[in-house]
């Protein structure tokens, strides 16, 4: 509606300043007047109705100020091992380890990129809602744990715009300095040197298995649908009813990945996954050497013979002899029993970064590759700092383990019931001496 054009005469009456038209004047102020209320009334039933599908938070929402007094603030104050393992997966000396191997120097250095921002310009750091720490302190929430953007936001005070560029800035940054600066975090196959001593903590623990140096098994991880039917067809697994993605991990026994296969279509199978690892096998690991794996992982022609032992297959021929057919199935048991701790890498590696657990993103399958070989790095990194890995604990056990184990056993034998004096013990006494009064 065009105020002018229906009303040509007012508009005139308006520009005129005559006291004949006094009158006509001030019909038309009351008429202007009610038009700009009924359009403001409009407006705000409009986003009124419109809010509660609105499903984010603004400032007003959130606390002022993204670096004072917020949860991740109390969090980083108090440099607390146990807190930051539990909200970040590293502990303290570990994060510092990250942010002073180039993190904080590439957050302060970097402008952070915009559709509006010269990506050579200066860097505003004054401007920017968190310093180094907090974007660091930020990506390892997200990694770590499967808390919504909102949680994040409450958590460090961020509006969802901002949070969303700050997430995929700090995690780019995380993964080039995890892949080139920090040793620890590496992926890589080991030397005859490093098969020999993993060959002899394996056979150590399965007497009769004799040249495994690590264990190899798949890893199915969910990914949202799209829109493409041909990517929707190549994700899809027939087996577990869901859109996924499949990766290929080999584990040593000091806990650590020493290669991966991932972001592989969902209805690939695990052999298909696995080039990688087999090209390993043939080229770079000497004969009498061999990976663990379950019976997904076929040995593919003679140049693999040997290289990757798995279990029986159920009803698989035996030997006519009866002692070697005794003699293959105690060693099938035991390549079944050695396979374990492929299990309770793929745990770890869950268990530490929850955010593998969520659906990830279709859409983006760059960003996809690059969060997944960060999380990876990360697992070697708190494995080789930390130690906290069961694969480690068990066939790389840390000197002085034993002797603890055996002073808390003794401990619990000679003081099997001994309650703490808390508020729980207190309670039951409390309802004993009822108990005998009654």
């Amino acid at each position: 509606m065009d105020i002018v054009e229906d009303h040509t005469e007012f508009a005139y009456f308006l520009v005129l300043d005559d006291e004949n038209t006094l009158t006509v004047r001030n019909t038309g102020l009351r008429i202007t007047g009610a038009l700009s209320a009924l359009y403001h009334i409009g407006t705000v039933l409009r986003i009124r109705k419109r809010n509660p599908s609105r499903r984010y938070l603004t400032r007003p929402n959130l606390l002022a100020n993204p670096r004072i007094e917020t949860p991740w603030q109390a969090l980083f104050r108090n440099c607390e091992d146990r807190a930051y393992i539990t909200t970040m997966g590293v502990d303290v000396a570990t994060f510092n380890y990250i942010l002073e191997s180039g993190f904080g120097a590439a957050w302060n250095n970097h402008p952070i990129p915009r559709g509006d921002v010269d990506p050579m310009g200066n860097v505003r750091l004054g401007r920017r809602s968190l310093d180094a720490e907090g974007s660091l302190g930020l990506i390892l929430h997200f990694l770590s744990g499967t808390m919504n953007e909102t949680s994040l936001q409450e958590v460090f005070a961020l509006v969802p715009s901002v949070l969303s560029r700050y997430l995929e800035f700090a995690l780019g940054i995380l993964a080039a300095v995890l892949k080139d600066n920090i040793r620890e975090a590496r992926i890589c196959w080991p030397t005859p040197a490093e098969m020999r001593i993993y060959a002899k903590k394996i056979k150590k623990r399965h007497q009769t298995i004799v040249g495994a140096f690590g264990f190899m098994d798949g890893l199915s991880l969910p990914v949202s649908t799209s829109d493409d039917p041909e990517i929707e067809r190549s994700t899809y697994n027939g087996w577990l009813h869901s859109h996924r993605i499949t990766n290929v991990l080999v584990f040593a026994p000091d806990g650590c990945i020493i290669s991966a296969q991932v972001n592989a279509p969902g209805s690939w199978h695990d052999s298909r996954t696995a080039a990688k690892v087999y090209e390993q096998l043939r080229t770079r690991t000497p004969n009498g050497y061999f990976l663990i794996a379950d019976s997904a992982f076929p040995r593919v022609g003679a140049d693999l013979a040997g290289k990757i032992k798995t279990p029986l297959k159920e009803r698989a021929r035996l030997a006519d002899n009866p002692d070697e057919a005794a003699r293959q199935i105690e060693y099938s048991n035991s390549i079944t029993s050695a396979r374990q701790p492929a299990e309770w890498g793929m745990r770890a590696l869950q268990g530490a970064y929850g955010r593998l657990r969520m659906p990830l993103d279709i859409n983006n399958p760059i960003g996809r590759r690059v969060l997944l070989e960060t999380c990876l790095r990360l697992h070697n990194l708190r494995t080789r700092l930390i130690g906290i890995n069961q694969i480690k604990q068990v066939y790389m056990p840390e000197w002085g383990s034993e002797d603890e184990r055996f002073l808390s056993e003794l401990h619990s034998m000679f003081f099997p019931n001994i309650r703490k004096n808390d508020r729980v013990k207190r309670f039951y006494l409390q309802l004993a001496e009822r108990q005998r009064e009654a």
